[in-house]
């Protein structure tokens, strides 16, 4: 009986990407085929761990929301479809609060070369159990301020692809003589 007393949050947070590349970006789809490297530049690469074919589990930086500090670890699969690089959660779990239970992470992003350079999109959501230290606050206060948390998570993955990718590929292009 005490699940039906378990009150769910969900939030999610969406971003679009577009990244002007003018020089070489007939290869942009070859560089999306080094999954590894494209994962690791979009990603923090120390906090990535390639976990065979495709797999990755990613640390994501932990924040700290209503004085609980929260560490989402995330199973991440990786694959080219089409000239598209597509990452999908495949598991997740929030280390350092075991009073949480029900966590569920969704995680849909692509990326693809198009005629101006890169183009992507990508929504992160949760759905979790409120958990007992916070029951005092209101559902929808948690669900504003777990939205604006994943927002800000999703903004500075896209600020760090916008850097770090570019830069990327460009050594890429470089180191293959393009």
């Amino acid at each position: 009986m005490e699940a039906l007393n378990t009150m769910l949050l969900s939030f999610d947070a969406k971003q679009k990407l577009k990244l002007s590349v003018t020089t070489n970006k007939e290869y942009l789809s070859d560089y999306l085929l080094q999954e590894e490297r494209v994962v690791g530049a979009m990603l923090d690469s120390n906090k990535l761990i390639p976990e065979g074919e495709g797999k990755y589990k990613y640390n994501v930086t932990s924040f700290r929301v209503f004085q609980l500090d929260v560490n989402p670890v995330v199973s991440i699969a990786v694959e080219n479809n089409n000239g598209a690089l597509i990452m999908s959660a495949i598991d997740s779990k929030l280390d350092g609060l075991g009073i949480v239970e029900d966590f569920k992470l969704i995680l849909k992003a692509n990326l693809q070369a198009t005629e101006i350079g890169l183009e992507g999109e990508a929504l992160l959501g949760v759905t979790v159990s409120q958990p007992p230290l916070l029951k005092l606050i209101p559902k929808k206060i948690l669900e504003s301020t777990g939205h604006s948390v994943l927002n800000g998570i999703l903004l500075g993955i896209k600020a760090r692809v916008q850097q770090q990718l570019v830069k990327d590929f460009r050594a890429w292009c470089s180191s293959n003589n393009i």
